[in-house]
């Protein structure tokens, strides 16, 4: 019997495949690109006389044009770089009208910014992975808690300020954000927990006074009454009288006869001005 002049071993045929997918320029493909603008760059002027005089003007036109290139695409390198960044705390803010009242209101994942006029969407607010659990509106800000306690505000432009609530897991997941924002006036909002109440300055997150809790005692948000500029907060205690189960507050936190509070005011700007 004859055999194959290759042998009795099949010969290797090399395996089908569909049509290729182009791959991506490796980081070392991409300087391979630009070696010759590279080394026309490189060119000293010296090797530039030993031309002849009529290639002269089209070797220093093609160093021009050279040049243009590497800067266009460093500009452009620089651009995706900047696009590729991570979003602060993930922030997706998207703005879809200019002038005129809005209202805003949490509707899943997302803040809504509503036309006061027309209802029709002005703007969404949302964050990647989470979802708010509270809305307040103060003096045209939006003060939004989300479920992982981190609370922000917003004029529905840009995302001015993030506070991280302290011991926001311990309570926030059992209790919810219902009653927990309260606007106390004069652009202070108060974060009321069972255990404390923290406010902050509207206009750039500034935490202005805190106020614990009683030992035994706990605050309950939901119990909250406004009177004027007062707002009556609950802390049911064991063994308190109820006039002791009762907590007032104005935006320079609790009222008693004696405080010395510092105030709320933005601080000034200029040379002079503390940082």
């Amino acid at each position: 019997m004859a055999v194959p002049p290759h042998g009795t071993r099949p010969r290797h045929t090399a395996p089908q495949h569909g049509p290729a997918t182009p791959r991506p320029l490796l980081p070392s493909a991409r300087r391979s690109l630009l070696a010759p603008a590279r080394r026309l760059l490189r060119l000293p002027a010296r090797r530039l006389s030993l031309l002849p005089a009529r290639c002269r003007p089209l070797a220093a036109a093609g160093r021009a044009v050279a040049g243009l290139l590497v800067a266009a695409l460093a500009v452009g390198l620089l651009g995706v770089a900047h696009h590729m960044r991570p979003v602060p705390y993930g922030d997706r803010l998207l703005h879809g009208g200019h002038g005129g009242a809005w209202s805003p209101r949490a509707r899943g994942a997302v803040v809504v910014g509503y036309d006061a006029r027309t209802g029709a969407p002005r703007w969404r607010y949302a964050r990647a992975g989470h979802r708010p659990v509270a809305v307040l509106p103060v003096r045209g800000e939006v003060i939004a808690l989300w479920d992982d306690g981190l609370l922000t505000g917003t004029d529905g432009r840009r995302v001015h300020w993030h506070r991280a609530l302290p011991d926001a897991a311990e309570w926030l997941p059992a209790h919810g954000g219902t009653s927990v924002l309260r606007d106390l006036g004069r652009g202070i909002v108060a974060v009321v927990s069972p255990h404390r109440v923290t406010a902050y300055r509207t206009a750039d997150g500034d935490l202005r006074w805190m106020l614990h809790a009683r030992q035994g005692c706990t605050f309950r948000p939901e119990g909250a009454v406004r009177r004027g500029a007062a707002l009556l907060l609950a802390q049911p205690c064991a063994h308190d009288a109820w006039t002791g189960q009762l907590v007032a507050l104005d935006d320079l936190g609790r009222i008693t006869p004696d405080r010395t509070p510092l105030g709320n005011d933005l601080p000034p700007f200029g040379p002079n001005a503390r940082t």
